[in-house]
């Protein structure tokens, strides 16, 4: 199947190789290490996401991709096969959704980087994104995986905002140790797969104390 960006050209698809997260909780129990093992960052947040919603503790999402179909072909009457398709428009984040009353909106990415997450992995409309969100008082992070590491964190999303627009002067990625520092490590365990809303639980604890 063909799928292509609004501006027509194509999209080839790249496996996304990196992900990751930061300071409270670390992933040291092994007995618990084996809930993740084979999931990609995506399958461990969305089976996280389930759990949340079937124990009612938050209501998240993964944003649905707007594409518009242009070309289908029909080899059996009862099968349709999508040939060709375009991107309506630029995606914002991965996530979203409601928690405790506050509205969540992040982006899942990973590396294979061991010290640092490269800001080529995000992009600017994801940014003004997080920009407009935090204006209305969103709760606005990413969820970095580092595969070579097995570490996971949660990152505010002030720190991407504010490295994104100092790599014009500068440094093209965010240290693993300024993440170590402002983030909030996350641990695999069993159910759910990536408990991250305890850190969100942190990261909301800090930002009504900055208010």
């Amino acid at each position: 199947m063909i799928i292509n960006y609004p501006n027509g050209q194509p999209y080839r698809f790249e496996p996304d190789k990196s992900q990751s997260t930061t300071n409270q909780v670390s992933s040291r129990d092994q007995a618990v290490v084996f809930g993740g093992r084979g999931m990609t960052l995506e399958e461990t947040i969305n089976e996280s996401n389930e759990f949340y919603r079937q124990q009612q503790r938050a209501v998240i999402y993964k944003k649905p991709t707007p594409i518009q179909i242009v070309k289908v072909d029909y080899p059996q009457r009862s099968k349709a096969v999508i040939r060709e398709a375009y991107f309506r428009q630029a995606s914002t984040t991965d996530y979203n959704g409601v928690y405790r009353g506050y509205y969540l909106d992040f982006e899942a990415k990973e590396t294979t980087n061991k010290r640092s997450f490269p800001l080529k992995n995000f992009h600017q409309h994801q940014v003004d994104h997080f920009q407009n969100c935090l204006q209305q008082n969103g709760i606005c992070f990413t969820i970095m995986r580092f595969t070579s590491l097995a570490r996971y964190f949660l990152t505010p999303a002030s720190l991407l905002i504010q490295h994104w627009q100092e790599q014009k002067d500068g440094r093209k990625s965010i240290p693993l140790s300024e993440i170590e520092t402002s983030g909030y490590e996350l641990t695999l365990a069993y159910r759910p797969t990536l408990d991250y809303l305890n850190a969100v639980d942190q990261l909301i604890q800090k930002t009504n104390l900055k208010n």
